[in-house]
């Protein structure tokens, strides 16, 4: 998904939302950020997988970090961002289980299908 895709879909779903392009692209840049750090970062071969800040002079078509059955996350993440920002807590709270549960759904994936990289643990 890209994120122009993920934009184009929450403006669909949250009709009059009224947050700006980029803010929108910045949550996601904290979403991928968070992706990279958490969960890619600590297996084999992150270094081959690029993470760039993403900001409103990103191109539009660039493919975020999560893709397939977990694309949805960034929907979820997008909508509580929103609901926060809106003090709708009851959304909020509704998104973030939602976007949790992908979220842990995807790390879980992510874990099973890449080799964790190697710690140096000495004393142990």
């Amino acid at each position: 998904m890209t994120i122009n895709e993920v934009i184009d879909n929450i403006d669909a779903r949250k009709i009059g939302n009224q947050f700006e392009r980029r803010e929108k692209i910045a949550w996601l840049n904290q979403l991928d950020g968070r992706i990279k750090r958490e969960i890619i970062d600590r297996h084999e071969g992150a270094e081959d997988i690029k993470f760039e800040k993403y900001d409103e002079n990103t191109n539009a078509d660039t493919e975020l970090l999560a893709s397939g059955a977990y694309e949805d996350l960034y929907i979820y993440y997008l909508e509580a961002m929103i609901d926060r920002a809106n003090q709708e807590s009851e959304h909020f709270n509704s998104d973030m289980i939602m976007f949790n549960s992908v979220y842990t759904a995807f790390a879980r994936d992510y874990n099973r299908q890449n080799m964790p990289k190697e710690t140096n643990i000495k004393g142990v």
